[in-house]
């Protein structure tokens, strides 16, 4: 992997000018129209700073590695840890709690005094 997962990358793939707003889009996960309709609404809003705010991070931001996700849950797993990696870690420790209870499940039942699992065991042998 040649790139962090949780930083801002210019999104070239989808870019219509420069790759700033998917980039922003990829990061936050939101969607790429909704970040451009935005963004003209800032510039028409504001004096036109969003515009030159825009140059500088297509001009200081990287470009986004490609293959940087193997696929769209890899994608929506990273924006959800770059929003909130407190929520993105309880997730991840409910997942492996009820792994490694389902795994106690299947050894108190392998484990214990089973005759007809026994007999199908002995049967293999």
């Amino acid at each position: 992997m040649s790139g962090s997962r949780t930083k801002f990358y210019l999104d070239k793939q989808n870019a219509k000018w420069s790759g700033v707003c998917a980039g922003i889009a990829d990061y936050t996960g939101f969607d790429v129209t909704l970040i451009r309709v935005g963004a003209v609404l800032l510039t028409l809003m504001t004096t036109g700073w969003i515009i030159v705010a825009y140059f500088i991070a297509a001009w200081l931001a990287p470009k986004k590695p490609i293959g940087l996700y193997d696929t769209i849950e890899d994608q929506k797993f990273w924006q959800g840890v770059r929003q909130s990696p407190a929520r993105s870690t309880r997730d991840v420790r409910a997942k492996f709690r009820d792994v490694d209870r389902r795994l106690a499940d299947v050894e108190t039942y392998y484990t214990s005094r089973n005759s007809s699992l026994a007999n199908e065991i002995d049967s293999l042998r």
